[in-house]
Formats: structure tokens, C-alpha cells, sequence
């Protein structure tokens, strides 16, 4: 296998609110993870921050993550505990209202693949060249896309395509929306909504098809959203499974 994780501010942000990583455990599991964090007075990177290092922290420190039900339950009692922290930070710094953050998550082992997802940060896989995506965008707009109100090519310029139905932080309780889905894939790739208002699915594809490193393609996929504008923060991990286990 071979990974790679990168985050850049983009060309207006002042500050990056991302927060991006790869993690491994003794038994050679992978967990990969996006948070694209918001609220006032930097907010949204203590959010995105808080739950990237806590999953990764507590992933790496497991020897394994068990039966994809034992997956399913740790992913989902890590990210209540997440939740909880979110907004006992939020009700001890009264500057910082609308704390919150999306979530995306890929965890892999040799039996199966989940994706999870909270907020509109996407999780694809890579078959045949293609790439798949894993996650439904919890966004008022894509609610109406699927009831029929609006059509995709409406949706993408919609002037509230970026109002999120769904976040960590923003109620009592959270649920990662969970799917599995075959291992018999040649890659993973998470990124925030940064590279995906950029860049289309086939402009991805290509940067991610040349042969190049995988350094490479991320670096290259950054620079191409901010030579287009770099309008948000960009964030992409990248697991390439081509190679195979314990490489």
C-alpha cells in the first residue's frame, strides 16, 4: 500500500479550517480521515482538528478494529464522543458560534472497506480507472435533487449548495452515515468540498491515472483548484491499493 495526505489553505481563506490524515495499526489496518471545520474565530480548525487527532490517536492505538460490526460500533461511539467534545467546547468559548465540522472516513482491512460520512466531504473509490463515490452529501441541496426539485446541473451552482443539513457539533447526537463496500478496488481518495467545487470527477480521474508519484497527483490536484480560484480549503487523502498489502 502506499499513502498520502496534504492540506492547503487555497488562495483566499486567510486560514486553513482542514484537518487531514492516514493512520495505521499493528495489524496493518488503515483508517483515512477528512474534517472541514467551521464557526467563528478559527473554530473550525479546533472542531475538524479535535476529531481527526482523537480518531487517529485512538485507531492507532487499537492492535485491531475487529469484525466490520465491531467497526461500525467503535466508528460510531468515537464519533458521539467527538460530538460531545464539540460542543462542550463550543458552550465554554462563547465565540465560537456555529462550531462544528464534516466528517469523512475510510476504514480498510483485509476483510472489507467502510466508508463513513457526516457533512458534505466525499469519499470515492477507484475501479477500473474510474472514480466511484461513496458518500451521500448531507446538503439542503442535494435533499432536493433526490426529491426531484432540482436537477444535478441545477445543483451545482445552486446559491445554498453549501448549506449543510448534517454536522458534528450542530445537534445532541451524531450519526455517521455507514457503507461498505467491495475491497477488490485499486484505490481510496477522501477529500473536502475544496477539490471537489474545482475540479470535476474527470479532471480528477486524469491527475490520478498519469504516471506519477502519489506524492505527485496530490500536490498536482491542489495546485490545479488554485490555479482555478482556490476559493476554500483543499484537502485530499490517498491510499493506493495497486501494490498490494505490506508494501
Amino acid at each position: 500500500m502506499k499513502s498520502f495526505y496534504l492540506t492547503d489553505a487555497g488562495k483566499v481563506r486567510s486560514h486553513n479550517e482542514d484537518s487531514v490524515t492516514i493512520v495505521k495499526n499493528a495489524n496493518e489496518e488503515y483508517l483515512l480521515i477528512v474534517a472541514d471545520g467551521m464557526g467563528g474565530h478559527r473554530a473550525g480548525e479546533v472542531a475538524s482538528s479535535l476529531a481527526v487527532t482523537h480518531l487517529g490517536t485512538r485507531f492507532k492505538n487499537l492492535s485491531t478494529v475487529g469484525s466490520v460490526i465491531d467497526a461500525a460500533n467503535w466508528l460510531n461511539d468515537n464519533v458521539n464522543e467527538i460530538n460531545q467534545a464539540i460542543l462542550d467546547y463550543a458552550n465554554e468559548h462563547v465565540d465560537s458560534k456555529g462550531l462544528g465540522t464534516t466528517l469523512v472516513l475510510a476504514l480498510l482491512t483485509k476483510d472489507y472497506l467502510i466508508f463513513g460520512n457526516i457533512g458534505d466531504s466525499s469519499g470515492f473509490v477507484i475501479k477500473n480507472n474510474k472514480l466511484h463515490k461513496m458518500t451521500k452529501d448531507h446538503t439542503l441541496v442535494n435533499l432536493l435533487v433526490e426529491a426531484g426539485n432540482l436537477t444535478l446541473e441545477e445543483a451545482k451552482n445552486h446559491p445554498k449548495k453549501n448549506v449543510l443539513m448534517k454536522a458534528l457539533g450542530a445537534c445532541e447526537k451524531a450519526e455517521l452515515d455507514l457503507v461498505e463496500v467491495d475491497t477488490l478496488v485499486e484505490g481510496v481518495l477522501l477529500c473536502s468540498d475544496g477539490l471537489t467545487n474545482m475540479l470535476s470527477i474527470e479532471q480528477i480521474e486524469k491527475v490520478l491515472n498519469e504516471d506519477i508519484t502519489i506524492e505527485e497527483k496530490i500536490k498536482k490536484l491542489i495546485r490545479k483548484c488554485n490555479m482555478r480560484g482556490g476559493t476554500d480549503n483543499i484537502s485530499i487523502a490517498y491510499l493506493d491499493m495497486k501494490s498490494g498489502w505490506n508494501k
